[in-house]
């Protein structure tokens, strides 16, 4: 716990590099499963489903 604590949280700019690195991963893999449920409810109507009919 303290090797964390020194590591990140002793100063106040790794804490901030810290809070904004875990927010782009978070935002990145909120934004991969959200797509995936948003396929997998619409499977067979986008376009990349269907595109084969009308070309």
């Amino acid at each position: 716990m303290k090797a964390i604590y020194n590591a990140l949280f002793k100063r106040t700019s790794t804490y901030a590099v810290g809070i904004m690195a875990s927010v782009f991963f978070f935002e990145r893999a909120f934004d991969v499963a959200s797509t995936q449920v948003f396929e997998s409810v619409n499977k067979g109507k986008l376009w990349k489903d269907i595109k084969d009919k009308y070309e």
